[in-house]
């Protein structure tokens, strides 16, 4: 989007010299927080977000760990983009029950002044000033706090929580997607060494202690969590990550079915809408769109034995 204008043309992921894959940086970065402008009222805002997004799943995770599903309204765009980007049905599960739109740019051009830069989700909506919050899903996820309900982000954890959140973004949030999107060998290489450093580690650690920061579930084991529940039907195999599958790690694999059982997280994950996503037509990575029936899908719900 230039100014408010929805433009047509993908310009496909940012690239930096190399090959190697680099994110946008999101610019709708406002902040919910008692005495400000975006106060933390039940009914005041509305998500919308979709299944495979990962940036996404976090947001939702975090709606449905805090138990904000009656606070925080939401509508899911379709699973497949447009040359329109995320867009929405008329009626039906994927639906925008809150302004009607059929795409989300018409979200952003709503947006003053006048939006430029990519049409990304999350997007939290505010209904009382008609405006966009923010579209930055790691601002989302810890200003959802402010609604009250578990702490994710507990003080006396947080350099534990900030040190693993900046090396599992860097390895194996974005890892993967370096690794998918890079356009040369070398750049592919180094995001998928990256993407299992990051799992070794979390799976060392976690030989140590129930969760990444020790006995407490906090905000770095939501982050990590959507790209775990994403990588042996996606990124094992859209974005070459091959080297071994989550069920391959015994600790992270536990560790996982714990999150996927915890109350209103097994509603967040959607695998055959995953594989829908990233085995869409792609010129660079899967030009005729083929969607592979396999793989095989482990048992979630099989018992983690974590206590």
């Amino acid at each position: 989007m230039l100014d408010g204008e929805y433009l047509t043309e993908d310009p496909g992921p940012d690239t930096q010299a190399g090959g190697a894959f680099q994110r946008a940086k999101s610019t709708l970065r406002d902040w919910i927080t008692a005495g400000g402008p975006f106060t933390p009222d039940a009914g005041r805002y509305h998500l919308y977000g979709a299944w495979n997004c990962p940036w996404a799943h976090r947001v939702l995770l975090t709606r449905a760990v805090l138990g904000l599903e009656d606070a925080i309204s939401v509508s899911i765009a379709k699973p497949r983009r447009t040359d329109q980007g995320w867009v929405f049905d008329a009626e039906g599960a994927y639906a925008d029950p809150e302004l009607g739109a059929l795409s989300l740019h018409e979200v952003y051009a709503r947006q003053a002044p006048p939006y430029t830069g990519r049409i990304t989700v999350p997007v939290l909506w505010d209904r009382q000033t008609g405006q966009i919050v923010s579209n930055e899903s790691a601002d989302m996820v810890r200003m959802l706090g402010a609604f009250g309900g578990s702490d994710l982000y507990p003080e006396m954890l947080r350099p534990d929580i900030d040190a693993w959140n900046e090396r599992i973004y860097s390895g194996l949030n974005n890892g993967v997607y370096r690794a998918g999107f890079a356009r040369t060998q070398a750049a592919y290489e180094a995001g998928f060494l990256d993407v299992f450093a990051t799992l070794d580690a979390m799976e060392a650690q976690l030989g140590q202690t129930r969760y990444l920061t020790g006995d407490t579930f906090t905000e770095a084991d939501l982050r990590a969590f959507p790209t775990l529940a994403r990588f042996d039907v996606a990124y094992h195999y859209a974005f070459k990550c091959n080297l071994r599958k989550l069920v391959d790690y015994p600790n992270l694999w536990a560790y996982a079915r714990e999150i996927y059982a915890m109350p209103g997280v097994a509603q967040t994950v959607q695998f055959e809408i995953y594989k829908q996503g990233y085995f869409s037509p792609s010129e660079a990575r899967n030009p005729l769109g083929i969607v592979p029936l396999g793989p095989e899908i482990a048992d979630w719900t099989a018992a983690h034995g974590r206590g």
